[in-house]
């Protein structure tokens, strides 16, 4: 069995590098031609007007590789009448996939269609919502998950009932945001997001979970050949689409092993860059003074001095280490 599910890992995160690393290249013109260039904040770090107009949305590259390859493995699956071990996988690439679709109507209409709104923020929320709840009900339907949290690093397990449901909403739409907040400099949430993606499937691998074990694959395969293009100096950013997306599936990954909470602590990066910018506004509108130098955090240190380079390879370090902590924690 193990052997068995390490071969289809190899496949999967294979498959999808190089169908990532394909798909990129060949959407990188069309962006381009379509004029989906990167829209730079007057208020951001000044060093990033030069990044202007550079193609975003390339987050359709990699959700496309990986809808392609999650579809030949349940073919394989299926051919092997084990199809229904792949559910729960199904089930959360849906939920990441719904949260592109929410990302890619926004990026259209404020980088193509030019509307520079795009999708209000009450609309996108409750998009979110319903997508957030939609995954929650049906893992809960399929006999997935029960209302019982455990608390990390404890023995301790709360039964929570209803209110189970109504903590795995906000912690869904929670981390799908800050998953969008990350995503601010050349490589960093696709770096921070291989390395998340890489402690799952080290949990995948040691718990046999065949579903976690592909989603793993596919999204390591993926930011590996998304980075390609989108390391310093990035030549495609992968938009709100990629992002939410990216959102999605880690946080998915957490209720696929029914430790939702762990999240909190492998993806604490996303965690922290949310917490600045929440602080920033409140310290503003509370105390018109401004606690960083610009939020989220990535940018604070960028007008301290640091490097794009240097800010991806700390945050990446720090959450690998977060994500042995986090090992500790099951």
């Amino acid at each position: 069995m193990f052997e068995e599910i390490c071969i289809e890992f190899i496949i999967a995160g294979v498959s999808s590098f190089a169908l990532t690393a394909i798909l990129s290249r060949c959407i990188i013109p069309i962006l381009r031609a379509k004029k989906a260039g990167q829209p730079i904040r007057a208020e951001g770090p000044k060093s990033h007007y030069s990044k202007a107009g550079t193609p975003t949305m390339g987050g359709i590259a990699f959700i496309m590789a990986i809808a392609i390859v999650l579809m030949g493995m349940t073919l394989w699956y299926a051919f092997a009448k084990k199809q229904s071990e792949l559910i729960p996988m199904a089930l959360t690439m849906a939920l990441a996939v719904m949260n592109g679709m929410i990302g890619f109507v926004d990026d259209y209409k404020k980088l193509v269609k030019k509307q520079n709104e795009g999708l209000k923020a009450k609309q996108k929320f409750l998009l979110q919502l319903v997508a957030a709840i939609a995954y929650v009900v049906l893992l809960k339907l399929v006999g997935h998950v029960n209302t019982t949290l455990h608390i990390p690093f404890t023995e301790i397990n709360v039964e929570l009932g209803i209110v189970y449901y109504i903590f795995s909403v906000i912690l869904i739409v929670g981390i799908v945001n800050s998953v969008n907040l990350t995503d601010g400099l050349d490589g960093l949430a696709s770096t921070v997001t291989l390395v998340v993606s890489g402690f799952f499937a080290a949990v995948a691998l040691t718990t046999l979970n065949a579903s976690l074990s592909l989603i793993s694959a596919v999204v390591i395969g993926a930011m590996l050949g998304f980075l390609i293009y989108n390391h310093h100096p990035a030549k495609v950013f992968m938009g709100d689409t990629g992002s939410l997306f990216l959102g999605g599936a880690v946080v998915g990954a957490a209720f696929l092993i029914n430790e939702p909470m762990i999240i909190l602590i492998a993806g604490g990066i996303y965690v922290f860059e949310t917490l600045t910018v929440m602080l920033q506004v409140f310290s503003f509108k509370t105390f018109h003074k401004r606690i960083f130098k610009c939020a989220p955090f990535h940018h604070h240190l960028e007008q301290c001095g640091w490097s794009e380079v240097k800010i991806v390879s700390v945050f990446s370090i720090i959450t690998a280490l977060l994500c042995a902590v986090a090992w500790f924690g099951l």
